[in-house]
């Protein structure tokens, strides 16, 4: 009878002690917000749908369903390996990527006059210009948490600009600007955690900005475009966006108009006529416009909500990168930070005018395959960040 007594005393111990344990070894804010941010994903995915057909609400959202469950199976894995492994790995998942991006070249399927997909078995498929951003972060993070690497030396930045521009380039054939562009801030987001002097900063921001502005003007010009003529509609209508209304401004000047015609409270989810009436093309109002929808359904209090979870889930990022006990974490989780505040800032500022068209998803609510895999991905491994800073 006494030792029946102490079992069941330790078996209350134990699940009074669950839920303590279960905080101090998982980061469930992080884990709550990515719930429900996948949660408002599948409810506005299936509002887009509708403003096709019952059927196609139904189609996109189990394909995103679909995705969404290889990326908690990603996720579950990541988070619970210890993230130091990551550092032997990351030359093997670059390597992995960049043949992806050649596959892509070669054999890739051609949607929208871009190549930029690899067909998948189940009529999925797969993006390697999404998986490439987190391949490049961890070798980076690698590289500069290597014994000895001083990122401010000049064969240090020649490196990196190598590592950085193979993919990049590679992206541009395809091509897709926008993927190939976030490069550049996720380079820049890491070498500045690893501790790169103030004047080479300023240099490079004076260089940039040098380089930029000779580069509009040979646009501008024409004496030798680089872009593609879309790809500088895409800037002079971000410039001037009732210049095209009918063309190249049209899904942006909607977006707009759905942003600000949410109110307070919205119109209802489902309820939207930017999106129900078709104003917003079914190819873009799922993803790269979805926050219009979201703004024009649930209005300012719902759009005020998206961003305070998206808040949370950068705090929660960025308290796991400087918990972390060693240089390889503080930069890993601190750039993967940069990915999603870049995807995050783009995105939405995409449908309120004030970032050009680029292409880039909302992390977690956007429809999209790969990069709900990439998210779900980065996000597990902050958690193994998280979880070894014990």
């Amino acid at each position: 009878m006494k030792f029946q007594t102490v079992s069941d005393a330790s078996r209350h111990s134990g699940l009074l002690g669950f839920f303590p344990r279960l905080i101090q070894r998982w980061d469930v804010l992080q884990i709550l917000v990515m719930l429900i941010l996948l949660a408002i994903g599948f409810i506005f995915i299936y509002s887009t749908g509708q403003n096709v057909s019952e059927a196609t609400a139904q189609y996109f959202l189990g394909r995103q369903l679909y995705w969404t469950i290889a990326g908690v199976l990603c996720w579950l894995a990541l988070s619970n390996l210890d993230y130091r492994s990551f550092r032997i790995m990351s030359w093997v998942f670059y390597g992995i990527c960049l043949i992806l991006l050649v596959l892509v070249l070669e054999i890739g399927m051609n949607v929208y006059g871009s190549t930029r997909w690899l067909a998948l078995p189940g009529g999925m498929r797969l993006q390697p210009s999404e998986l490439v951003k987190l391949a490049l972060i961890m070798m980076l993070s690698a590289i500069l948490a290597t014994m000895n690497f001083n990122v401010n030396r000049i064969s240090s930045w020649i490196l990196i600009s190598v590592l950085t521009a193979t993919p990049f380039l590679l992206i541009v054939r395809q091509p897709d600007l926008g993927s190939a562009l976030i490069l550049i801030p996720l380079t820049l987001g890491v070498v500045f955690l690893g501790g790169l002097k103030w004047r080479y900063i300023i240099i490079g921001a004076t260089l940039f900005a040098t380089i930029a502005s000779v580069e509009f003007v040979n646009e501008y010009k024409g004496y030798y475009p680089l872009l593609k003529p879309y790809q500088w509609q895409r800037i002079m209508v971000f410039f001037d966006p009732e210049r095209d209304l009918q063309n190249r401004g049209y899904n942006q000047y909607q977006a707009r108009l759905a942003v600000g015609s949410g109110g307070i409270t919205g119109k209802g989810v489902g309820q939207g006529t930017q999106n129900t009436l078709g104003f917003l093309p079914k190819s873009v109002s799922n993803n790269d416009f979805i926050f219009s929808v979201i703004a024009e359904e649930t209005g300012f209090i719902g759009s005020l909500t998206l961003l305070l979870l998206y808040g949370l889930l950068l705090y929660s990022v960025m308290r796991s990168a400087i918990r972390a006990p060693d240089d390889f974490g503080k930069y890993l989780g601190g750039t993967i930070g940069v990915l999603l505040f870049v995807h995050i800032f783009v995105n939405i500022g995409m449908s309120a005018g004030i970032t050009p068209v680029t292409g880039l998803s909302l992390p977690l609510v956007s429809y999209g395959g790969s990069f709900i895999v990439l998210t779900m991905s980065s996000l597990g491994i902050m958690q193994s960040i998280y979880r070894s800073a014990e």
